[in-house]
């Protein structure tokens, strides 16, 4: 504080300064002030976690502005104050005198540990009504208690974005079912075990890559490395050895399936590569070919390898009930790379979102967004109503657009996943519903 002392006059007393609290330079005769005086006191913030304000009592309240403001002054009246004669007496006395009566600790609304401390310096006069009080308010940060190992792993995986392997799983087996009749439990879960190890694996890579190119920082929305949570070799142990399971599931799947294991083979290990290629090896990613591996594989690719899992026939009709997914699928990638356009950009990636621009980006979001649902309408009205089931999962939708268009790209691609898991599974009740007949018809391959 400054430590520079003159006299000021203030409401038509003369005061004398002593750093930044002004005191009445009067005698002890003189009648107390009619007016409060101000006292303005500067805390600067030394610790990020903890801040110190002082405001005066009766009837005094913390505000938390002064955390927001490493620099704040305040200015606190002093309802009953009478110096003593001497000046430098007086400042001794609030300096030594203090004596502190601290109360247990609480805690407010926002999430704080609050510590009171009332702070009454005796006065030479002994008058008790004399006596100036402060409240003193510490504030400190609750520490966040550490997640543990096996929570640290599961963040780490992303399972938000699972139901872009389940529901073209589900899809592949339910038009199995309806148009051959063939449905097994068993493979049914191997197969989603299976895609669910390629596809966490595939997240793991992508975590480690863009933490190596330093595209994740502090405000990325995945912070496994970057907070320290895992290490990069826990990253790449744990990305291999769910590709080991995925690989298990596999070999389990040639032995259930009626599949021929040279067709298993062929799209398992295609799905397989485009999870790591993604960010891995050619890192198509970042140079703009990463949204065509993202709608190929979580489309056509995985509901093609469901549907071969249970009937052993590969068929090309599958490929056109797996569009809605897909594009949903893309939009969930399209919005997370529009909400780390400006990291990317920066690390020097290339993504499709950098290429549209804003204006680009949101339009392919809209369609990407909107166009399952036209589908589902035009199957609707010329093939099977039961196909409308799916298209009552649209009004969740308007809200993403919204949020899209007003750059509110946070929780966005989580958003877009949970809709995904919507329309997915009203996608499969329709079509269990659905009388197979009105169904555009499966064409085996060959046929």
């Amino acid at each position: 504080m400054d430590s520079q002392a003159g006299p000021v006059k203030k409401c038509g007393v003369e005061t004398t300064q002593v750093g930044r609290t002004q005191i009445p330079a009067h005698s002890p005769g003189q009648s107390r002030l009619s007016q409060p005086l101000q006292v303005r006191i500067q805390l600067p913030l030394v610790d990020s976690c903890t801040q110190t304000d002082v405001v005066c009592a009766p009837d005094a309240k913390f505000s938390p502005s002064i955390l927001f403001n490493p620099y704040a002054y305040r200015d606190i009246p002093l309802t009953a104050y009478h110096p003593t004669p001497d000046l430098a007496d007086s400042c001794s006395t609030l300096d030594s005198c203090l004596k502190p009566n601290t109360m247990p600790p609480a805690q407010n609304e926002n999430g704080w540990d609050v510590t009171h401390q009332d702070v009454s310096p005796s006065t030479k006069s002994g008058d008790p009504n004399e006596t100036v009080t402060f409240s003193v308010v510490e504030e400190k940060k609750r520490k966040k208690q550490p997640m543990s190992a096996l929570s640290t792993y599961l963040v780490a995986l992303r399972p938000w974005s699972f139901p872009g392997s389940i529901t073209p799983v589900l899809l592949g087996a339910c038009l199995a079912y309806k148009f051959q009749g063939i449905f097994d439990v068993y493979i049914l879960l191997t197969t989603i075990l299976t895609a669910l190890s390629v596809h966490a694996a595939g997240n793991l890579v992508n975590t480690y890559f863009d933490f190596v190119r330093g595209i994740d920082n502090k405000k990325s929305d995945d912070r496994t490395l970057v907070d320290s949570l895992l290490t990069p070799n826990d990253v790449v142990r744990l990305g291999a050895l769910l590709y080991v399971a995925g690989c298990c599931g596999f070999v389990l799947l040639t032995l259930i399936s009626p599949a021929r294991m040279e067709h298993l083979a062929l799209i398992y290990f295609c799905g397989l590569s485009s999870s790591f290629l993604y960010t891995g090896g050619l890192g198509l990613k970042y140079i703009g070919m990463g949204d065509i591996l993202i709608v190929l594989t979580f489309g056509p690719l995985t509901v093609v390898f469901s549907h071969l899992s249970q009937t052993g026939q590969l068929s090309l009709v599958p490929l056109y009930y797996a569009v809605p997914l897909a594009l949903n699928a893309e939009a969930i990638l399209h919005a997370n790379n529009a909400r780390d356009a400006d990291a990317d950009r920066q690390a020097g990636a290339l993504t499709l979102a950098i290429l549209l621009g804003k204006s680009g980006s949101y339009s392919l979001f809209c369609f990407l967004l909107f166009v399952p649902f036209f589908m589902f309408l035009t199957v609707g009205v010329h093939y099977c109503s039961w196909m409308l089931v799916p298209a009552a999962s649209i009004f969740p939708a308007f809200g993403l657009e919204k949020d899209f268009r007003r750059d509110q790209l946070t929780n966005l691609p989580q958003r877009v996943a949970r809709l995904n898991l919507l329309l997915g599974l009203l996608y499969t009740v329709g079509l269990c519903m659905a009388d197979a007949s009105s169904l555009p018809s499966m064409t085996p391959l060959g046929s």
